[in-house]
């Protein structure tokens, strides 16, 4: 693949959670290309492995194995498995996390009026199990994975951690409450873990991308006839460069960060890669 400029990553054993969709699946094989052994974590073992072939098949070294992170004997199984075939994890990527309906309201903002119909999820109505959920694969994810993967870290006293948070956590959007909370807390918890693991030699940091089209969002953003939606005009009009991100245009900023040599003296940063949205007062 081409890459914007390359990094040794060569002996190096790569872990990335949610690699079987569209962003992280292009991190695994980004990581890869560098000379990583790359495996590719998903719930979902035939995205996992579709992801894992590709590598394979450009002559890198990559394994694909099923993995709740919500649970941890699941990602403990996950870290045997790996380990058996790699050795000791250097470079974790926590890419999984996602929104949920529950958590979303129908409108952008309130009015009294809406109260009266009953059809409209207001912020009222938002399910409380539905944005613990939210929470969970977000937050508590990125810990319980980050448990059992960054002890091996430790141990060795050197590693690299790369959350991704999301430009929800800069500004957060109308509609989706919990998800941009969440990735509030990620960017959070990203420089907690930073300061926490400095004298195991281990570099914490995270991503906050901007607005990519992914398999969860496609449907907001794209109507059934692949036209842009009121809300997709939106946010290209709010963002400079005028266009949705490519995931290769996070490439860099992820080799950056994951390699030693490049940023050794980077840790508890979160690097927006927007466009220029956060920038943007709208003026």
């Amino acid at each position: 693949m081409n890459l914007p400029f390359t990094v040794d990553l060569k002996d190096k054993v790569a872990v990335v959670t949610g690699g079987g969709g569209v962003l992280c699946s292009e991190f695994a094989k980004s990581i890869a290309a560098c000379g990583a052994s790359v495996a590719v974590l998903d719930l979902n073992l035939q995205a996992a492995q579709k992801v894992a072939d590709e590598i394979l098949a450009s002559g890198g070294k990559a394994i694909a194995v099923a993995a709740n992170c919500l649970e941890k004997v699941s990602l403990e199984q996950a870290k045997d498995a790996i380990e058996k075939a790699f050795g000791v994890c250097d470079i974790l990527i926590n890419g999984a996390g996602g929104n949920n309906p529950k958590g979303t309201t129908d409108n952008e903002t309130m009015t009294p009026e809406m109260l009266k119909d009953k059809s409209i999820r207001t912020f009222f109505d938002l399910d409380a199990d539905g944005i613990r959920f939210v929470f969970d694969l977000n937050v508590l994810a990125a810990l319980l994975t980050t448990q059992v993967f960054a002890k091996g870290m430790a141990e060795k006293g050197e590693g690299t951690i790369l959350n991704i948070s999301s430009m929800n956590a800069f500004r957060p959007l109308t509609k989706i409450p919990a998800y941009s909370a969440a990735k509030a807390a990620v960017s959070n918890f990203t420089q907690w873990l930073a300061v926490h693991f400095a004298p195991c030699g281990i570099r914490v940091n995270a991503m906050a991308p901007g607005f990519f089209v992914t398999n969860q969002n496609r449907a907001l953003l794209f109507n059934e006839k692949g036209e842009p939606t009121a809300r997709a005009a939106k946010i290209i009009k709010g963002t400079p460069q005028a266009r949705f991100g490519d995931p290769s245009d996070l490439t860099g900023t992820l080799l950056w960060l994951v390699s030693t040599e490049a940023s050794r003296f980077v840790t508890g940063i979160i690097v927006p890669v927007d466009g220029g949205f956060s920038a943007y007062s709208g003026v």
